[in-house]
C-alpha cells in the first residue's frame, strides 16, 4: 500500500495523474490529510465516492505509532514514536505564551560522530522517510487537538506555530525526504507555516546548504561549537571535510535567500574546552562579517562523555562578551526536564548499523541535541 504521507503536493499530483485523476483531486486529499488530520478516505466528504473507493484499495494514510506519550509539569509534551525494526525517535512539543514549537527528528541515529553528542555514540541506522518526518507534525496536531475542521476558516492562532528540525539526526544528510517534508509544512493546502517559522539545523553540510538556499530557504541554524578549525575538527569531525572558511562562506550565500536577515549559530559550551573569554572573542572575530545571533547551550553531561558543564557564571561571562559586541545572544532554556525532554535528554532507540558503539544501551540511549534554541 502507498502511504500518501510520503508525497509532497507535486508528488501527490503526479501520483493522482497516474490514476487518471485531475490535479484538484490531489489538492482535496492533501487538505484532508494535513489540514484536517484525516486518515480515513471515507471521511473525505467532498471527494467522489468512486475515488474514495479507488484510494482505499491502493493507498493508506499511515502516521507514526506512538510508544509513549509524556507531559511535563511545564506543559512540554514528548512522544516516543515507533519507526520499525526496534527503532524509535522522539518528538517534543514546547508550549509558550506566544508560540508552540515542535522539535522533529530526521534520522534514526546520526553518522556525524560529534564528540560531545550521545546521539553519535548510538551510531546510525537509517534516514526517516518523508512520511515519518511530516508524520511527526501530523501526529502532534492530532494529539494536541490542533487539526482544522472542514468548513471552518483559518482564523486564530495555531497550536504548533513553529517547527524546528533539531531532533535526532543531521537533517541535510537526509536531504530529499527533508525537503519534501518542508514543502508540506509551507504548503497552504497542508500546514501553511511561514518560512520564518520553520528552522533547519545543520552541522555544516555545505553543498546541501546551497541546495536548500535554492529550493526551500527556510530559517537556518548552524551548529558551530568552536572558533577555530583545530578545535572544531575535534568536536565536529565534519569540519575536516567542510572547514570553517567554507562553512561561513555558505552562510553568507544562504543569507541572500533566507527568510530572516541573520544566521543562528549554536554553540555548546564545554567547560575548559571552548568556554573561555578568549574563545568568545575569537568567535566574534570569526563571525564579524556575518549577520548572526548566538544560541549558547550549556553542555548536558551523559555517561562517559568526557566533558563537563560550565558554571553558570562562566556561561554568563561568555554571553556578556558576545552581547557587549552588540551580538544578540541567548542561552538555551531548560524545558521538560522532568520527563527527560530537555536539551540532551531525549531518549530514542537505535539499532546501530554502523557498529561504531557496540556497548551502547539502545533502549535508553541519551541524545544531546545541539541545535537552535526554540526561538
Amino acid at each position: 500500500m502507498i502511504n500518501l504521507l510520503d508525497f509532497d503536493a507535486a508528488g501527490l499530483a503526479d501520483w493522482f495523474a497516474q490514476l487518471g485523476e485531475k490535479p484538484f483531486r490531489a489538492r482535496q486529499v492533501l487538505r484532508w490529510m494535513h489540514r484536517f488530520g484525516v486518515d480515513d478516505f471515507g471521511q473525505m466528504t467532498d471527494v467522489a465516492k468512486s475515488l474514495r473507493a479507488k484510494l482505499a484499495a491502493v493507498a493508506e494514510i499511515r502516521g507514526p505509532v506512538p510508544v509513549r506519550d509524556s507531559t511535563a509539569a511545564d506543559g512540554t509534551r514528548k512522544w516516543l514514536l515507533d519507526v520499525g525494526a526496534s527503532n524509535a525517535v522522539e518528538t517534543v512539543f514546547i508550549p509558550e505564551a506566544n508560540r508552540g514549537t515542535l522539535c522533529i527528528s530526521t534520522q534514526v541515529g546520526c553518522a556525524l560522530e560529534c564528540s560531545f553528542c550521545s546521539t553519535g555514540r548510538q551510531g546510525f541506522n537509517r534516514n526517516l522517510t518523508t512520511a515519518e518526518i511530516i508524520g511527526q507534525l501530523w501526529h502532534a496536531n492530532r494529539m494536541l487537538g490542533a487539526v482544522k475542521q472542514p468548513g471552518v476558516g483559518d482564523s486564530g492562532e495555531r497550536v504548533v506555530s513553529n517547527v524546528v528540525l533539531m531532533g535526532m539526526g543531521e537533517p541535510l544528510a537526509n536531504y530529499d525526504n527533508v525537503v519534501a517534508a518542508l514543502k508540506l509544512m509551507l504548503d497552504d493546502n497542508a500546514y501553511g507555516l511561514s518560512r520564518r517559522r520553520v528552522t533547519v539545523s545543520t552541522a555544516g553540510m555545505v553543498p546541501a546548504m546551497d541546495r536548500l538556499r535554492q529550493e526551500v530557504p527556510v530559517a537556518l541554524a548552524v551548529s558551530l561549537h568552536a572558533p577555530t578549525d583545530a578545535l572544531r575538527d575535534e568536536l565536529v569531525p565534519l569540519n575536516r571535510k567542510y572547514p570553517l572558511h567554507e562553512l561561513l562562506a555558505a552562510c553568507r550565500r544562504y543569507l541572500d535567500n533566507a527568510p530572516r536577515d541573520f544566521i543562528t549559530f549554536e554553540y555548546v559550551l564545554l567547560a575548559g574546552i571552548n568556554d573561555s573569554d578568549a574563545d568568545a572573542r575569537a568567535l566574534l572575530a570569526l563571525t564579524r562579517d556575518i549577520p548572526c545571533k548566538f544560541n549558547l547551550i550549556p553542555f548536558n553531561p551523559f555517561p562517559d562523555s568526557g566533558y563537563r558543564k560550565p558554571s553558570a557564571e562562566r556561561v554568563r561571562r561568555f554571553q556578556e562578551i558576545l552581547m557587549q559586541a552588540d551580538v544578540v545572544t541567548t542561552v538555551r532554556k531548560t524545558r521538560g526536564d522532568d520527563i527527560d525532554a530537555a536539551c540532551g535528554q531525549l531518549a530514542g532507540r537505535v539499532r546501530d548499523k554502523t557498529k561504531r558503539n557496540l556497548n551502547a544501551v539502545a533502549p535508553a540511549a541519551r541524545q544531546t541535541i545541539t541545535q537552535e534554541a526554540l526561538t
